[in-house]
């Protein structure tokens, strides 16, 4: 991949994250808040550019206060060259209630994504595209929670490669929602109406369709990756998120929508890995 292709690359992915406009909705904001994550992972070399990873998760909630979740991850990834590479990935993940004390029903998520990076000297620039669809188990209201949850992760990322053992960088990431409910009905008064002004309709009456993308999450992270040996690698890093989520309160009919709201706020997190490759 040539430079000029690459520039134009980015650019033309980049033109796509523009986000899309949410309406009808009651503003809600989130108190800040801070976590943890800890994960070990292994790498295997299957062949020639081509590498199986296994990882597993742990993260902490509420200030640290409390378990949030485990999530165990298996993924593929293929070096086509220096400048392209692709992945696959499964993940198992188990959310944890600090209310009632016991794990919720988990999720497994499918993801596919293609890197492209350029080297300029001692410095690396990558742009990470992701998509990826996550499926829910149990019982839950499909018209608050579409089956499957279908999101888009844009990733740019600049590391420093000049350092013997340490390599430090910095990306920001957009996530957004691809299939989020498109609400029809209006807010008038406190009260949410359909197009005829009446608050009582068929099953589904509020839902005009599952394309309401919108972006949902701005991401920015710095940190550090120390080379223990060739084997042995260490991760630091702190991640910032400004969280702005589509929330649907509606009862499990469809027939009836309670609430319509865009919840913001901050999240904060502190991290540490630890991979062995081989």
């Amino acid at each position: 991949m040539h430079k000029r292709t690459f520039i134009f690359l980015l650019a033309a992915i980049g033109a796509l994250l523009c986000p899309f406009a949410l309406r009808a909705q009651t503003p809600v904001d989130l108190d800040p808040e801070l976590g943890g994550r800890l994960t070990i992972g292994v790498e295997k070399k299957l062949a020639k550019g081509l590498h199986l990873g296994l990882e597993e998760e742990v993260r902490l909630d509420n200030n640290f206060g409390s378990l949030g979740r485990l999530q165990t991850s298996l993924g593929l990834k293929y070096k086509v060259n220096d400048y392209l590479r692709l992945g696959l990935g499964y993940c198992l993940i188990n959310p944890y209630s600090a209310n009632t004390s016991a794990f919720k029903s988990s999720r497994h998520r499918l993801m596919a994504d293609a890197t492209a990076g350029y080297t300029l000297g001692d410095w690396r620039l990558s742009l990470r595209e992701r998509i990826q669809a996550t499926y829910r188990t149990g019982s839950f209201n499909i018209y608050q929670n579409p089956q499957p949850l279908l999101e888009l992760k844009s990733r740019l990322k600049l590391a420093y490669k000049g350092l013997q053992r340490w390599e430090p960088y910095a990306y920001a990431e957009l996530r957004h929602t691809l299939n989020a409910p498109v609400i029809a009905a209006v807010y008038q008064n406190g009260t949410y109406l359909t197009q005829s002004m009446n608050e009582k309709g068929d099953p589904g009456w509020f839902i005009s369709g599952w394309n309401g993308a919108y972006l949902n999450r701005l991401r920015f992270s710095v940190g550090a990756s120390y080379r223990l040996s060739k084997a042995n690698l260490l991760d630091f890093y702190l991640l910032a998120d400004r969280i702005s989520e589509k929330c649907v309160d509606a009862n499990a009919e469809g027939t009836k929508l309670k609430s319509y709201t865009r919840e913001t706020g901050f999240k904060g997190w502190a991290g540490v890995s630890y991979t062995y490759k081989f």
